[in-house]
């Protein structure tokens, strides 16, 4: 009966190392399931299909022992993702919009600031599930506080770059970011990717870029281009709306005028980029 007994033990014992080892040699599992936790809101896992996280982050080569900075979080889609995943072994840094001193005059500008501000308060109440984030603020091109060179093993940013590439600031934050990221360290970049004429041209309405004159910034700042997928490809973004990219969910910015028909297309079609600092 004792050996019986202590079979099962060694039996259950192996079986739970071989799930360890499945879970560190395949992460898309881990965090398959923190992008359908039910911290999360019906309305950020309905994006999934559209976003496509783990298999965006395993794309990337993310490990949960790394050092991220993730910038812009807004919402904090991701960094419900990101934190939890990281809180254990890793260090886990988001670069916020800037807060609203009173000084702010673009609307804009101030609505960044109270998304800042939601988020913040959510980590702080719910310090259980994402456990330590530190947070700084990215006024492009510049952090504040200042960040030390070289302290990332990668860096993440999610539809920022046609913001910076529209005030003037894209060459600028990507050198800022290329900075922070240690060597052979990653950059993992997902825009909206505008409409393709030719092999060297295209046609970039709001905000979409030209994922050509994406790669050609970031190697211009020194970044490598290792590889490139279709994981947040879409085939239905024609690309030529009203109000851009922005016509289409989650903004739906045209509210009820053709509601049904940008529903149906979804969110935009995306270049999903890695670039490794050399």
């Amino acid at each position: 009966m004792r050996k019986i007994i202590t079979n099962i033990v060694l039996a259950a014992g192996l079986s739970l190392v071989w799930q360890t080892v499945a879970n560190e040699a395949d992460p898309r599992q881990k965090l398959s399931e923190l992008a359908h936790s039910s911290v999360r809101s019906a309305e950020h896992i309905a994006r999934n299909q559209y976003r496509n996280p783990a298999d965006t982050l395993y794309f990337f080569g993310i490990r949960p022992d790394m050092a991220v900075l993730e910038v812009w979080p807004g919402r904090g889609w991701y960094t419900e993702i990101l934190a939890p995943y990281l809180k254990e072994q890793g260090q886990f840094t988001i670069a916020q919009f800037r807060q609203d001193d009173g000084t702010l005059k673009d609307e804009r500008a101030k609505f960044w600031a109270r998304l800042s501000a939601a988020l913040s308060e959510k980590i702080t109440e719910q310090q259980d599930y994402f456990g330590p984030v530190h947070q700084i603020e990215l006024e492009p091109p510049y952090f504040e506080p200042a960040l030390a060179a070289e302290q990332f093993d990668m860096v993440l940013s999610f539809r920022n770059a046609h913001i910076w590439d529209e005030s003037g600031h894209l060459s600028a934050t990507l050198q800022s970011l290329y900075d922070l990221i240690k060597p052979g360290g990653v950059l993992g970049l997902v825009e909206h990717r505008a409409a393709p004429l030719s092999d060297t041209t295209s046609v970039a309405v709001e905000g979409y870029l030209d994922e050509a004159y994406v790669i050609e910034a970031a190697e211009q700042v020194g970044f490598q281009l290792v590889a490139r997928s279709e994981i947040n490809a879409n085939k239905l973004d024609s690309k030529d709306y009203p109000k851009g990219v922005y016509t289409l969910p989650p903004t739906l910015a045209l509210g009820n005028v053709n509601r049904d028909m940008y529903l149906a297309i979804g969110e935009s079609d995306r270049m999903t980029l890695k670039f490794i600092k050399p």
